[in-house]
């Protein structure tokens, strides 16, 4: 079999690694409410960081090159696999083919009967289909960019693995024969058609250990099927592309940490933005705007419990800091950056954890939470009066702010009047005017409110609309386009005819095949930006053009085909090759709007 341009699957075929990795299309991602797992075609698993998504990475292969820790279990010799998940369910089945026969890797980060277990559990369960297939299996610890040495003991009948503060064990068939050094274990089984052997990682830190047996870790894998495909069964949807619209959701419901009810960015850090190039970022934190997005998103799907989560957990990070753009998991915030001693995916550095986000100050966040806030009510739910009040006093700094220059959508270091910014300033204002009409804000300020909304509309209209690029540009001045400026359609700004305009505009400069850079000059650094493909699909739904929404939504479907529903942030539009990191809740989350929009439009909603 083969593999297409972009080094993702057609079919079933041969994984190759380069410097040590493999394409990022070719990694799955598993994950449970607390952690994701990257598991990657050939069977090895490079990327985990255990117990919590922003936790040190327990394997980080996919940073630290053929050095870096993994969990490998793999044919012995040469083999294709082809891989799926489940139907509605982030259970993930791999097929491996070899010259002897055929066997299945069935792989979970595990839940139990009431949710969320409280440990960590990844269960990778091998089933022998045809003939006979020789497995072996390798793991071997990261050591956390040169800054542990791990080690094993014995603690009564059990091997133990230590990691700094982090214990863990691997449960696993007596047939599985493992051998233990310091840095890791490895073993080889070999399984026959109708045969099963399930391997486990049971990991903790500084907390009591479970033990539990293999006969329950294997049942759990069954288990996490039913509780992924209950959630599924949840997800509301009416349109011809559920299977995709779902696909993106569960993506979206790795993000979700349970423990908070903050939604992270992505579950990876410093996966390039161009091979070989220094725009590597860690994205293990909750942007406010991420989490707005991915709030509106799941109130379209109908999932109220997990909108409410989010809801809840920035409401109480904007009481408790203010309006910044990004905070941790559990609510701090973000450290600064720092670089870590790792070579980086294929040699791209630096490698990093931390975000200067956290410093920035961004207009579009009062359009996020305002935005949320009125897509929240106008599902029938209610305000609270201390969250009413909390709204009111952001809607005055927001009256107060909009002629100020921000970092702008995509966190620049320039400080400019950019014109999504003042388009989010202008959202933010509606909105509050119209939850003051419905009576869930106070309306004492109902009015200066409304003033200056009409004020920002004719600030920008006046402003950045460019007569020579016949679309509302990056900034006042600028001859640079944004492709954010295509959520203006959603928000309900301007006339259908001259968004148009800069949709067509968008499409001129920015695009490249079926996908659109994020804004002028960065075809020079970067890849296409995922989310603002499916942004200006959207937009064309709502500017009166379903016809060529459809259109796009499907060429764009069909050539990320390869990724299995697995999204990272941006693609190299020459090779098709997914860039950053992954799974991208904006990717998936800009997917899931699209959908829903083109669904309700042609539906007559």
């Amino acid at each position: 079999m083969s593999t297409d341009a972009r080094g993702a699957q057609t079919g079933a075929i041969a994984p190759q690694r380069v410097e040590g990795v493999l394409p990022i299309a070719h990694y799955g991602a598993l994950g449970e409410g607390r952690s994701v797992a990257l598991s990657g075609l050939d069977g090895g698993l490079d990327w985990w960081c255990a117990p919590n998504m922003d936790s040190p990475p327990l394997f980080d292969r996919l940073l630290d090159g053929p050095e870096g820790g993994h969990f490998t279990l793999a044919p012995e010799g040469a083999f294709t696999a082809r891989r799926r998940y489940l139907p509605d369910s982030n259970v993930l089945v791999t097929t491996f083919t070899t010259d002897t026969g055929e066997a299945t890797l069935t792989e979970s980060l595990n839940s139990g009967n009431a949710g969320r277990l409280p440990w960590s559990e990844l269960a990778r369960r091998i089933d022998g289909v045809r003939g006979q297939v020789r497995f072996g299996l390798e793991m071997k610890l990261g050591m956390r960019a040169r800054n542990a040495n791990p080690y094993h003991s014995r603690i009564g009948p059990h091997t133990v693995f230590h990691v700094e503060r982090l214990l863990g064990l691997m449960i696993h068939h007596d047939r599985l024969d493992i051998a233990w050094s310091d840095a890791g274990a490895c073993g080889t089984v070999e399984v026959s058609a109708g045969e099963r052997i399930t391997v486990a990682l049971v990991v903790g830190e500084e907390e009591p250990l479970v033990a539990p047996t293999i006969e329950e870790i294997d049942g759990r894998i069954d288990l996490t099927d039913r509780e992924w495909r209950d959630w599924a069964r949840n997800v509301s949807f009416d349109g011809d592309q559920r299977e995709a619209f779902v696909r993106s959701a569960l993506a979206l419901k790795l993000l979700l940490y349970s423990p908070s009810g903050a939604i992270a960015a992505a579950a990876t850090t410093s996966l390039p933005e161009r091979i070989g190039g220094h725009k590597n970022y860690d994205y293990r934190y909750a942007w406010i705007r991420d989490a707005g997005y991915t709030i509106q998103a799941f109130l379209a799907a109908g999932l109220e419990a997990e909108s409410k989560a989010a809801f809840t957990w920035l409401l109480r990070q904007l009481r408790r800091y203010g309006s910044r753009v990004v905070f941790t998991l559990d609510g701090a915030l973000v450290p600064d950056v720092s670089e870590l001693r790792a070579p980086g995916y294929r040699g791209s550095q630096p490698v990093v954890r931390g975000n200067l986000a956290g410093a920035q100050h961004q207009h579009g966040i009062y359009g996020d939470i305002f935005e949320t806030a009125y897509c929240f009510v106008d599902c029938g739910n209610i305000l609270d009066p201390a969250s009413a009040e909390l709204l009111s006093h952001i809607a005055d700094e927001c009256a107060d702010r909009w002629r100020l220059p921000d970092s702008g959508m995509w966190e620049l270091q320039e400080l400019q009047d950019y014109t999504m910014s003042k388009v989010s300033c202008w959202q933010a204002l509606a909105r509050a005017v119209e939850l003051a009409d419905q009576g869930q804000l106070p309306t004492t300020c109902r009015d200066r409110w409304g003033r200056e909304r009409d004020r920002i509309k004719d600030w920008i209209e006046t402003h950045c609309l460019s007569e020579d690029l016949q679309a509302f540009a990056m900034y006042p001045g600028s001859d640079k386009l944004d492709a954010a400026i295509a959520l203006a359609a959603r928000f309900g700004f301007d006339g259908p005819e001259r968004l148009k305009l800069t949709m067509a505009a968008l499409d001129r400069e920015l695009g490249a095949g079926d996908f659109h850079y994020r804004y002028s000059g960065m075809d020079q650094e970067e890849g296409c930006f995922l989310a603002c493909s499916f942004w200006i699909a959207e937009s064309y739904a709502r500017l009166g053009d379903p016809q060529e929404a459809r259109r796009r939504l499907e060429r764009l479907g069909q050539a990320l085909t390869p990724c299995n529903g697995v999204m990272s942030e941006m693609i190299d539009p020459g090779t098709g090759a997914l860039l950053g990191n992954t799974p991208q809740g904006l990717s998936h989350l800009a997917h899931v709007m699209a959908l829903s929009t083109l669904a309700e439009i042609e539906g007559g909603g």
